[in-house]
């Protein structure tokens, strides 16, 4: 029986182990900062203005991004430089055209930007970025505060639309197995990258309209093909619906780093639907054809999917499984047969949101669908846990705040504005706007 001395000694030198490895583990996480520090950090973004080759002094810029914003103003030179704390993000940079002389511009060569003077840039590893604004003669038209909030709205519209279609899925699965499926941003992102493949110059470059329906084949088949390798197996084995939702953030990391693998961490563009250019709506609203497509696509998803989920056998099945699994399988509805076709569709809803997204950003990076993942959860939340219908309100009332309320707070916080609406509606309506109310205990 080993001696007190002894357990004395044995619990000292444990301690002594322990403090060397914390020891260790500081030195990895803080040793890597101070050699980046060395290399010339902090991260900077530069620039300089100038028309006919003349320098501008006195115009100011706005940075947004990690950090908050910042402001700063051409010296003589017409140079600027702004230091930020972190690169591999993206900073929005806006020049203010009333800072610039009478008659001078920023222009956009292309004429598909509406808003030449604002450009969004991601900071590559090298810790540089380096912006110049072309600038020309012509008019400054002023938009008035109510014309932007009617932009704004129309534009949160067709943001929610493609949150709806990612959100009523996610929120189907849950209804019919009670998993929160955090792999469901990648459901989103899995579209847009085998949009990119399908469609992209660099793959097999086909045409758009055969591609991005392709592409939705694809992620439903990816759906059918996890609930049979995965969630029909671990369901047949009984197990719980905390472990199945850790598993499903596991599945999550697992598929996101496979996307880095295959496409890196650049930000890949998808071939165009129609020619660019806007298109004037009414008052001072435009929007481009690709909106306009992008929104009719959205609707008529949206309304073939009620239409199934109301009037079909399966749909009707669907829903007495959301409401009642275990009624549902005693009056002979095949509930595995319903679940994996919720699966099959709850993904190929995903990856169509996923391929309007990269549209409406635009852009396609391989964590791109975690950034849509909070505010699925929110959408399905606020609709009301496990309702398709619910999902479908939840994502337009998320939608619409989220562009609105850009507006009156920073571009980097209207996620955050949107997720304070949605806890002041639960501290009113817990059960979501058309959730049902339930009794605990």
């Amino acid at each position: 029986m080993p001696t007190p001395a002894l357990l004395r000694r044995t619990r000292f030198g444990a301690i002594v182990a322990f403090a060397a490895f914390l020891a260790a583990l500081f030195a990895a996480l803080v040793l890597p900062t101070a050699a980046h520090a060395e290399e010339g950090d902090p991260f900077k973004i530069s620039g300089i203005v100038t028309f006919e080759d003349e320098p501008l002094e006195g115009v100011d810029l706005t940075i947004d991004g990690p950090g908050g914003e910042q402001d700063v103003t051409t010296d003589a030179e017409g140079r600027w430089t702004v230091q930020v704390p972190e690169r591999g993000v993206e900073y929005t940079i806006t020049l203010h055209e009333d800072t610039l002389p009478d008659g001078v511009v920023v222009v956009d060569d292309t004429g598909e930007d509406e808003t030449p003077n604002e450009v969004v840039r991601e900071m590559g590893q090298g810790g540089r970025l380096t912006l110049n604004f072309f600038l020309g003669e012509g008019e400054r038209i002023t938009v008035t505060f109510v014309d932007q909030l009617f932009q704004r709205l129309f534009q949160g519209l067709n943001f929610g639309l493609m949150l709806a279609l990612a959100s009523v899925g996610l929120s189907l699965v849950f209804g019919t197995t009670g998993i929160s499926n955090f792999a469901h941003a990648e459901m989103v992102t899995f579209g847009a990258v085998a949009a990119l493949l399908l469609v992209g110059p660099a793959s097999l470059a086909l045409p758009v309209w055969v591609g991005i329906p392709l592409a939705v084949i694809l992620s439903a088949a990816l759906g059918y093909a996890l609930d049979a390798t995965i969630w029909r197996p671990l369901r047949r084995r009984g197990v719980g619906t905390v472990q199945l939702m850790i598993l499903s953030i596991g599945l999550s990391l697992a598929i996101r780093y496979l996307f880095q693998f295959f496409i890196g961490g650049d930000v890949h563009q998808l071939p165009p639907m129609l020619p660019g250019g806007s298109i004037p709506l009414f008052g001072a609203v435009t929007a481009s054809a690709t909106d306009l497509v992008s929104m009719a696509i959205s609707i008529v998803v949206i309304i073939a999917f009620a239409t199934w989920l109301t009037r079909s056998r399966i749909g009707k099945a669907t829903r007495a499984i959301s409401d009642n699994p275990a009624l549902a399988a005693t009056s002979g509805i095949d509930v595995n047969r319903v679940v994996r076709i919720v699966w099959i569709v709850s993904a190929g809803l995903a990856g169509l949101s996923g391929v309007l997204y990269t549209y409406y950003r635009p852009g396609l990076t391989w964590d791109m669908g975690v950034q849509f993942l909070l505010l699925m959860f929110a959408a399905v939340t606020l609709g009301g846990l496990g309702t398709a219908y619910g999902a479908l309100v939840g994502s337009l009332i998320i939608g619409i705040l989220t562009e609105t309320i850009s507006l009156w707070v920073p571009a980097d916080l209207r996620f955050a504005g949107a997720l304070l609406i949605l806890i002041f509606i639960l501290l009113v309506r817990p059960q979501g706007i058309l959730g049902r109310r339930e009794r605990i205990g």
